[in-house]
C-alpha cells in the first residue's frame, strides 16, 4: 500500500491505523477525516474553489466546470484563480477571502501543495471543509478530504508506456532514454516520478534502459511551475552535451505541455523523433498523437473529477460523509487523509478513438 508525502513513501504509524479504525469500517464512505459528521448547511450556500494558475487546459476547464456545476446544484461558487505568476500569496489570499466570505466547503487546487496550512486551519476552524482537489495539501491536520486520480499509477502507466513504445520501435535495447518531471512546489511531480521509476529502476539497474546524461532525481530532472520553456531549454541543453552522436530513444514526460515542448527541441536539433509520454489529454497533443509523434498520454477526465468533487460537497450539505475509497494511503504529513481516487487510463494512438468517444471536444481529433 502506497502512502503519500511529498516525493517518498511514508509509512503510517500503528496509533495512525487504529485512529482510524476508530472512524469508520473502511468501506466506502464510511470514514470522515474532520472527525464528527457535518451538522449539513443551507442549499444555498457559498463555496469556494481556488485554483493554481491556467497553465494547462485541465485548470481552465475545472473552473467553468465547478462554476456551472455548482450553480447548478443550487450553490452560490466563488471559482478564483491564482495569478499568471504561480506564486503562492494570490491563492492564500483567495482562500483568505472564501473563508471571511462564510464559504460552508472550499475545494483548494494547491499552487504549492507545503504553504497553505495557515489558510487551511483558519477555514477549518472558521467551520468549513475543506477538500483538497487534484493535489494533496501537505502538512495540515485540518484536511478533510482528497480526491484525485491515481498518480501513482499515472507514472505507472508513463513508465511502462515509454518502455512498450520504445520496443515497438527498436525490438532490442539497450535504450538511451532522459527523465523530466514536473514542479517541485507540485505535491503529485514527485508522485508521477516516483510511479514512473517503479517501472523503469529495475531496467535500468538491467541496463537495459540507459539514463544517457546520468540525470536521474528530481532535482535535476524537474521542471519548475510547468513550464514548457523550462522543458525546452534543458532538452536543448541535454542535446548539446549528451547527444552528440548518441541516438535518443525516448523521454519521460510527466505531462504534455513538457512532452510538446521536448519535441520541439528535439525537431529544432534535427534529430529522429524519440518516444514521449505525456498526461492531461491536451488538444495539442492528442492531434500529435494521431500524427504519430508524441507517443501516449493520460487521460484524467476533468469532467469526472470535478463531478465527484461536487458530490462531496452536495454530500456535506446534505449532513451526510462523503464517498471515499481509500482511508489508508495519503498520508500529508499530519495526517492520513480520506481520498476518492479516480482510475487513469494511457492513451496511444490504438486506442484514442475509444478512449475519447464520448469527449465531445476530443473525439472528433481521432477519426
Amino acid at each position: 500500500m502506497r502512502k503519500f508525502f511529498g516525493t517518498s513513501v511514508v509509512a503510517i504509524s500503528a496509533a495512525a491505523m487504529l485512529a482510524l479504525a476508530g472512524c469508520g469500517s473502511g468501506r466506502d464512505g464510511d470514514s470522515d477525516s474532520g472527525g464528527e459528521a457535518a451538522k449539513g448547511f443551507a442549499a444555498n450556500s457559498l463555496i469556494g474553489v481556488a485554483l493554481p494558475a491556467k497553465t494547462s487546459e485541465n485548470w481552465v476547464l475545472a473552473g467553468d466546470l465547478f462554476s456551472n456545476g455548482l450553480k447548478e446544484a443550487g450553490f452560490q461558487a466563488d471559482v478564483q484563480y491564482a495569478g499568471a505568476s504561480t506564486t503562492v500569496a494570490d491563492q492564500q489570499a483567495q482562500i483568505t477571502a472564501m473563508t471571511t466570505k462564510g464559504a460552508k466547503v472550499i475545494v483548494i487546487g494547491a499552487t504549492d501543495a507545503a504553504q497553505l496550512s495557515t489558510q487551511v486551519a483558519a477555514a477549518h476552524a472558521a467551520g468549513a471543509k475543506v477538500i483538497a482537489y487534484d493535489r494533496l495539501i501537505k502538512n495540515t491536520p485540518d484536511l478533510d478530504y482528497y480526491v484525485a486520480f491515481d498518480n501513482f499509477k499515472v507514472g505507472q502507466l508513463q513508465g511502462q508506456a515509454l518502455l512498450d513504445g520504445m520496443k515497438a520501435k527498436k525490438p532490442n535495447g539497450p535504450y538511451n532514454i532522459e527523465l523530466f518531471s514536473g514542479s517541485p512546489d507540485d505535491n503529485n511531480a514527485g508522485v508521477f516520478f516516483d510511479g514512473a521509476m517503479s517501472v523503469l529502476k529495475p531496467e535500468i539497474d538491467k541496463g537495459t534502459v540507459v539514463v544517457a546524461s546520468g540525470q536521474k532525481e528530481v532535482k535535476q530532472t524537474a521542471i519548475q511551475g510547468w513550464k514548457a520553456e523550462g522543458a525546452q531549454a534543458r532538452m536543448d541543453q541535454l542535446l548539446t552535451s549528451t547527444y552528440g552522436s548518441k541516438e535518443l530513444d525516448g523521454v519521460l514526460s510527466p505531462n504534455d505541455t513538457l512532452a510538446r515542448a521536448i519535441l520541439t527541441s528535439v525537431k529544432g536539433a534535427g534529430k529522429p523523433t524519440p518516444v514521449v509520454t505525456g498526461q492531461d489529454s491536451e488538444v495539442e497533443s492528442v492531434k500529435s498523437i494521431v500524427a504519430g509523434e508524441q507517443y501516449m498520454t493520460i487521460n484524467k477526465d476533468t469532467r469526472n473529477l470535478v463531478k465527484e468533487t461536487i458530490n462531496m460537497v452536495k454530500a456535506l450539505q446534505a449532513g451526510d460523509k462523503p464517498q471515499v475509497n481509500d482511508t489508508k494511503s495519503y498520508n500529508n504529513g499530519s495526517k492520513v487523509v480520506d481520498t476518492y481516487l479516480l482510475p487513469p487510463v494511457a492513451v496511444t494512438k490504438a486506442n484514442a478513438a475509444e478512449a475519447y468517444a464520448s469527449d465531445p471536444k476530443l473525439a472528433p481529433l481521432t477519426k
